[in-house]
C-alpha cells in the first residue's frame, strides 16, 4: 500500500497525523473519483463516539460538497451499519470515521463502495494519488453545483430492523449483560436485543468522547466477566469501538473467543445444512482446536492470511457463508459484506437458544489449546523478517515445540506493533519462548 492507506483505511492520531485538512482532501478526492460515473455522487458517513469524530466528519463532508457530492450524515453507528445502508440506499459510497479498537486519540477514515464492500487496493491507490498529487485540479463547482448535507440518524433504525430479521428466534427469557465499549454499539446493541425480547443489562454505554475502549469492550473483558457473575446472566456480549467485532462470556464468567463463536455458529449451520461446502474460513491465528472441532463434525476449514479482507476474499471466491478471526471479527456472508458484531452476537444467542444448552456447555465443542500472544511495540516494523538475530530465536523456538505446536510472528496492520504468538500443549514453555522472541524483537527493532 501507499503512504496513506493501511490495511483498514487511513488511520492515525487525530489532528496530527489524521487532520481535518486531510479529511477534506479525501472527501474531494473520493467525490472526483466516484463523480466520473455519477454526476452528483451520494456519500453516507457514519462515525463512532471519539471526540475527534465530529471534526473529521465536518471536514470530510465539506470536501465532498466542495466537489459537488451529496452527503448523508448518519451520526454514531456501527461500521457494518454503514456497509448495509450504502447498499440499502443505493448510494455511491459509504465512509466510516473510526479507529476501531484503538485508543480514543486515534481515528481513521475508511471507505465502502456502493456494493457494501471495502474499496480495492487499486481504488485506494487512485484516491491516494489524487490527495498526494500536490496540485488540486479536482472539480470545484459553484452556485447550484455545490453539494448539500442531510442529517439522517433515523436511518440507523433500518439497520437495526434488518439485523433483527436475520435471526428466527425470540430471545424472551435470555438474560444478557452487554458491554458497548462506550462506542458505536451503545444505542443499537441494547435496542435490537430488547426488541427481540431479551433482558439486557448494559455496561459502558455512556460515551464521553474520550472513554471509548477505555478498559472496556472486546479488548478488556474483565468488567463484563464480573458483571455476568454478579447478575447471574446467561451470556455476556462485548463489542469493540466500531462494533464490527464481538466476543462473549459464558454464564460462569469464562471468555468465549472468536474461534469458539465461529465453531458454535458453524455447527449450527451444519445442522441446518446451511454451511456451503461444509466449510468455515478462518486465518492462521485460529486455534488448533477449531480445526479439530470442525473436522470432527464432518466439516472443513479454509485457512487464509491474517486480516478480514483475506477471509472475505476467500469467502467470495469459494461462495462460502461463514468466516472470521479469533478476535471476534466474523463475517456472515449470507447477510453482510463485512464483519458485524451485532450480527455475530444475534446468531450466537440464536444458536444458544436453538441448542437449549448453557453457553459453557456449547463452548466445550472445541478444545482450546494454550496460546500466548505478546504485542511488541517497535519504532519500525520494517526489516524484522530479514534480521538474522530475530530469525535465529524464532527458529530455536520452533525446534523446542517440534510438531506439537507452532509460532507465528507478524506485524500489525494498524499499529506500530509486531505480534508474537505461540501455540502448543504446555503454557509455561510457550510463555518462555514468546518472551524470548519478544525481547529480541524489542532490542533489534528499537
Amino acid at each position: 500500500m501507499g503512504k496513506l492507506f493501511g490495511t483498514d483505511g487511513v488511520r492515525g492520531v487525530a489532528n496530527t497525523e489524521l487532520t481535518a485538512e486531510l479529511a477534506y482532501l479525501l472527501g474531494r478526492a473520493a467525490t472526483a473519483l466516484f463523480g466520473k460515473e455519477h454526476e452528483r455522487p451520494v456519500f453516507i458517513i457514519g462515525r463512532d463516539t471519539r471526540l475527534s469524530g465530529q471534526m473529521l466528519e465536518s471536514a470530510l463532508a465539506a470536501g465532498i460538497c466542495s466537489a459537488g457530492g451529496q452527503v448523508i450524515l448518519l451520526g454514531v453507528i456501527p461500521t457494518p451499519g454503514v456497509a448495509y445502508l450504502v447498499r440499502h440506499l443505493k448510494a455511491q459510497a459509504g465512509v466510516v470515521i473510526s479507529a476501531s479498537h484503538n485508543p480514543y486519540p486515534d481515528n481513521g477514515i475508511k471507505f465502502f463502495a456502493g456494493n457494501g464492500y471495502k474499496l480495492s487496493d487499486a481504488i485506494e491507490e487512485q484516491l491516494e494519488q489524487l490527495v498526494l498529487s500536490g496540485e488540486d485540479t479536482m472539480p470545484r463547482p459553484t452556485g447550484s453545483g455545490i453539494g448539500t448535507v442531510e442529517f439522517r440518524h433515523d436511518l440507523v433504525n433500518d439497520y437495526m430492523k434488518y439485523a433483527a430479521q436475520t435471526v428466527n428466534s425470540n430471545f424472551a427469557g435470555v438474560k444478557i449483560v452487554m458491554d458497548c465499549a462506550n462506542g458505536a454499539a451503545f444505542e443499537v446493541g441494547p435496542a435490537v436485543f430488547r426488541r427481540l425480547g431479551a433482558e439486557v443489562i448494559v455496561i459502558h454505554d455512556q460515551p464521553s468522547g474520550t472513554n471509548i475502549n477505555d478498559h472496556c469492550g472486546s479488548t478488556h473483558l474483565e468488567g463484563l466477566q464480573a458483571a455476568v457473575r454478579e447478575h447471574q446472566a446467561d451470556i455476556g456480549l462485548a463489542y469493540d469501538g466500531d462494533a464490527d467485532r464481538c466476543l462473549a462470556v459464558d454464564e460462569q464468567g469464562e471468555v468465549v473467543d472468536g474461534d469458539q463463536i465461529m465453531v458454535i455458529c458453524a455447527l449450527q449451520l451444519l445442522r441446518e445444512n446451511r454451511l456451503p461446502d461444509k466449510t468455515l474460513v478462518t486465518t492462521v491465528m485460529s486455534n488448533i482446536g477449531l480445526h479439530q472441532a470442525i473436522k470432527k463434525a464432518g466439516g472443513k476449514v479454509l485457512v487464509t492470511k491474517v486480516g478480514d479482507r483475506y477471509v472475505l476474499e476467500a469467502m467470495l471466491e469459494k461462495r462460502l457463508a461463514l468466516g472470521g478471526e479469533q478476535s471476534g471479527h466474523i463475517i456472515f456472508g449470507e447477510y453482510a459484506t463485512t464483519g458485524d458484531g451485532l450480527l455475530t452476537s444475534l446468531h450466537l444467542v440464536g444458536s444458544l437458544r436453538a441448542s437449549g444448552q448453557k453457553l459453557s456447555a456449547m463452548g466445550q465443542c472445541m478444545t482450546r489449546f494454550p496460546q500466548v500472544l505478546v504485542n511488541v511495540r517497535v519504532n519500525t516494523k520494517q526489516g524484522w523478517e530479514e534480521n538474522p538475530v530475530i530469525a535465529d530465536v524464532i527458529q530455536e523456538g520452533e525446534k523446542k515445540l517440534g510438531e506439537t505446536g507452532r509460532i507465528l510472528v507478524r506485524p500489525s496492520g494498524t499499529e506500530p506493533l509486531i505480534r508474537v504468538m505461540a501455540e502448543g500443549p504446555e503454557l509455561s514453555e510457550l510463555q518462555r519462548i514468546v518472551d524470548e522472541i519478544a525481547a529480541t524483537i524489542r532490542t533489534e527493532q528499537a
